[in-house]
């Protein structure tokens, strides 16, 4: 199969818009290899179907991480998207770009083109905002972004006067002139259905010739003449296959295989390929290293008023919602059930909002583990509060756990290993708290179960988040950019340093994790990194 100028290993969040920006000139024919198989299932386009994917072997990687001491040894699950479309097929759907400053900080590492200034031109390119157009959004875009504030649960109402009542100010749109506030968040859903990496930008150019998508098809190493990648070696339909690359090979496979993929290749850390029996093409020490992720906390309250669980828990209430959405594309099941939240200061004087709040109308705390519930609750009428630090000091990393490719990743996120992170998500707690106690959310509660009232000092919300805080799943920076080849994988162009006709192109680049949920800045990279790589084939480095 073949000649192909680029090869796109994962047709995930980012692998999807290289694929349709890079065949949109026609002049360049791309291969996208995708491991999972068609996202054209209910589960995925339904909106809340996500509750039903979070733990589905076919849409999946279902990953775990190492037990981890500072969160009582407990082992953090890790879904992945395993499908096309990749994590954007089963996510949340939050939208939310991140601050400037996240970017600015980018710029500021030694990576020039990536400030504010610099991303939001992409920003606005792939944004399709269902609102009113104004100087801060994309409306033409192919990534379609809906407002649902006509459509949110009632007890979102209470959870906004609550922010009011603490001095939080009201933010109409957190993705505008900054995030700072509490108020209802935008989904990337559009019409009642996901609207996902591959619906925006993969469907849509399927039809072209120079596009060839291959799903199934496992990547298992890459093949360089001297340190230039010139072939990608995959399995498909229990055969191996090798498709050489014109012009550059582009790795798209998320936060833990695309690092996976380079220290299957010979590139990494050399003490570990030598420990695995691999040979050392290049000794690349940051490759796994640098793993960032965001620790939620939840807070959960038993309320006097129904929520979500008195919809969706009995089965007139499910037949209901589901008629409401054939005929309406509407109602629940049309939405995330993180439907409120916003960015606060935790702290008087700090510089920017640095705490992230997620409001959800909806318990499910009787699932099994790895399971989310949402179209099956708890049975008494519940909701959620929910902090994240935005700003994580604590740094993992990610490796193959063997010489075999089909053996499970080694994830270490190193979670709370920075003091300052535990001691952030003890001033998540107290701001949960804080809300609680507002005369809006006071009236509605009947009690907190989790932690519940006896978790009052700074030892017992510490021991909390130890036996309760989890990942919101977020994993970047595993492949880092940035000038340093000791302390970064790829350039400020994405291509990985000392190699030729080799590029990362997803979240693992990221320099810092931004603020908020990552799959807009991952999407984002990608429609910047799309322009980079046209620009060298065409000669033009500006």
């Amino acid at each position: 199969m073949g000649p192909f100028d680029y090869v796109i290993v994962g047709a995930g969040s980012a692998g999807c818009v290289l694929a349709n920006r890079l065949t949109q000139n026609g002049r360049h024919r791309v291969l996208l290899l995708e491991a999972g198989g068609s996202d054209r299932r209910l589960r995925v386009q339904v909106p809340i179907g996500y509750g039903l994917s979070f733990h589905d072997p076919r849409l999946n990687w279902r990953l775990f991480t190492e037990p981890e001491a500072a969160l009582a040894g407990r082992r953090g699950y890790w879904p992945r998207g395993k499908v096309l479309g990749g994590s954007s097929a089963i996510n949340a759907m939050v939208y939310i770009r991140g601050q400037a400053a996240d970017f600015e900080r980018w710029r500021a590492d030694g990576n020039p083109g990536w400030g504010w200034d610099d991303v939001l031109p992409y920003y606005r390119r792939m944004e399709g905002f269902d609102a009113p157009p104004d100087a801060h959004r994309g409306h033409d875009g192919p990534l379609r972004i809906s407002d649902v504030s006509d459509q949110v649960h009632p007890l979102c109402a209470s959870f906004l006067r609550a922010g009011a009542e603490l001095g939080l100010p009201h933010n109409a749109g957190f993705n505008g002139v900054s995030t700072e506030g509490v108020g209802l968040y935008e989904i990337t859903m559009h019409g009642g259905r996901r609207m996902s990496s591959a619906r925006a930008y993969l469907h849509p150019a399927l039809s072209r010739p120079n596009l060839v998508l291959r799903t199934q098809a496992q990547a298992t190493r890459i093949e360089f003449d001297g340190t230039c990648a010139v072939a990608l070696h995959y399995r498909h339909r229990d055969a191996s296959h090798r498709v050489a690359v014109g012009r550059e090979l582009i790795l798209s496979a998320g936060a833990v295989h695309s690092p996976l993929l380079l220290q299957a290749s010979g590139v990494g850390p050399a003490a570990l390929l030598q420990s695995l029996g691999l040979p050392v093409l290049r000794d690349q020490p940051a490759v796994g290293r640098h793993l960032q992720d965001h620790l939620c906390i939840d807070h959960l309250y038993r309320a006097r008023v129904p929520t979500l669980n008195q919809e969706l828990r009995p089965w007139s209430g499910r037949v209901r919602a589901a008629l409401r959405y054939l005929a309406t594309r509407r109602g629940p099941l049309s939405l995330s059930v993180n439907q409120g939240g916003g960015f606060i200061r935790s702290m008087p004087g700090a510089a920017q909002p640095d705490l992230q709040l997620y409001f959800s109308p909806l318990s499910y705390t009787r699932a099994a583990p790895g399971q989310r519930a949402l179209m099956s609750p708890d049975p008494f009428p519940g909701f959620l509060l929910s902090a994240q630090p935005c700003w994580p000091a604590s740094r993992g990393h990610v490796q193959l756990r063997s010489a075999d490719p089909d053996a499970d990743p080694l994830i270490v996120p190193n979670s709370l290993s920075a003091p300052q992170d535990l001691d952030a998500l003890v001033e998540g707690s107290r701001w949960l708290r804080r809300l609680a106690a507002t005369p809006a959310l006071a009236a509605v509660i009947e009690r907190e179960l989790e932690p519940g009232a006896q978790a009052q000092s700074q030892q017992e919300l510490e021991d909390d988040i130890r036996q309760r805080a989890s990942s919101v799943f977020h994993p970047v920076g595993s492949c880092r950019m940035g000038p340093d080849p000791r302390q970064a994988v790829v350039d400020a162009r994405l291509r990985v340093h000392g190699l030729a006709g080799l590029r990362v192109i997803d979240a693992s680049i990221f320099p810092h994790i931004t603020s908020g949920n990552t799959n807009a800045p991952t999407m984002m990279v990608a429609e910047r990194g799309a322009d980079l790589v046209l620009a060298d084939a065409d000669g033009d480095r500006s």
